[in-house]
């Protein structure tokens, strides 16, 4: 796979997830905390794919790693919320971990993103 197909392939996957974490906090119970927690995840969760796109526009190099420092940066903060979420008994538990693994793997790609665009990798 180019590196071209992979953009393209894993925007997809960073939409599918944004769609479904979407879905997700719609359906959960509506309360004090939850409202809360949920303002802080749906900021937090589009932000990944919003900063992956803005840096696929970047003008420099140094731009384009800075955004996908962002997109870290908001799933590392999503994997938080969510993990509030299922610890405090207010999510269901299976449906969080699959969005948390998800995350998990998200994070790792970008992680992986940001050392090869340094040259580290």
């Amino acid at each position: 796979m180019n590196n071209e197909e992979f953009k393209i392939k894993f925007k997809k996957r960073l939409y599918k997830f944004t769609l479904n974490l979407l879905k997700y906090i719609d359906k959960l119970k509506k309360d004090s905390i939850t409202n809360r927690i949920s303002d802080q995840l749906i900021r937090s969760g589009t932000s990944i794919i919003a900063n992956f796109v803005e840096g696929q526009a970047s003008s420099s190099r140094k731009e384009f790693i800075n955004y996908m420092h962002i997109s870290l940066k908001s799933c590392n903060e999503s994997k938080l919320w969510l993990s509030l979420l299922k610890d405090s008994g207010k999510a269901d538990k299976g449906e969080t971990d699959i969005l948390l693994n998800e995350l998990i793997e998200t994070g790792k790609i970008i992680a992986s993103i940001i050392l090869s665009s340094k040259g580290k990798k």
